[in-house]
C-alpha cells in the first residue's frame, strides 16, 4: 500500500515568489502577494520581482509588507501553504525590529457613561442658556 505524505509541503528546486510568500505565511493570500510584486514592493537579490519570478534556496528577499520592511533569506522553496511552525523553517528572518509608534492618548470609554439622560440634558441646556443671557 503506497503511503501519501499529505502533511509534507511540495518541494522543488524553485518556486514562484507569489506562491512562496503565501506558503510561508508572510502574506495572507496569494493575490495579496501578487499585488505586492506588481506594486514594486518585493525585490529578489536586489532586483525588482514580478509575481512569476522564481526563488531558490539562498535567495534574499526585500519586501514591504503591511508597512514593515522584511528581509528574508529563502531556506526551502515550497509551493503549498503550511502551518506556522513548518513555515518558520523555510526562511531566515533578518528583518529589523518593527517600529513602535507612540500613540496619542485616547479617550477611555467608561461603562455606563454613554448618552446623557433626559434629566441631565435639560440641566445642561439650562446652564448653557443661563450663561448666554447673564
Amino acid at each position: 500500500m503506497p503511503t501519501t505524505d499529505a502533511n509534507k509541503p511540495t518541494m522543488s528546486d524553485d518556486t514562484r515568489i507569489d506562491r512562496w510568500l503565501c506558503a510561508v505565511r508572510l502574506v495572507k493570500t496569494r493575490p495579496m502577494a501578487t499585488q505586492l510584486c506588481e506594486g514594486g514592493h518585493v525585490r529578489v537579490n536586489g532586483n525588482p520581482a514580478k509575481s512569476s519570478t522564481k526563488v531558490r534556496a539562498g535567495d534574499v528577499l526585500h519586501a514591504l509588507i503591511a508597512d514593515r520592511e522584511r528581509i528574508v533569506e529563502v531556506v526551502r522553496p515550497i509551493e503549498t501553504r503550511v502551518g506556522a511552525p513548518v513555515a518558520l523553517t523555510c526562511y531566515v528572518d533578518n528583518s529589523p525590529p518593527p517600529v513602535i509608534r507612540e500613540i496619542a492618548p485616547s479617550i477611555k470609554v467608561v461603562r455606563g457613561e454613554g448618552r446623557p439622560s433626559k434629566r441631565l440634558r435639560r440641566e445642561l441646556e439650562r446652564m448653557r442658556q443661563s450663561g448666554r443671557g447673564g
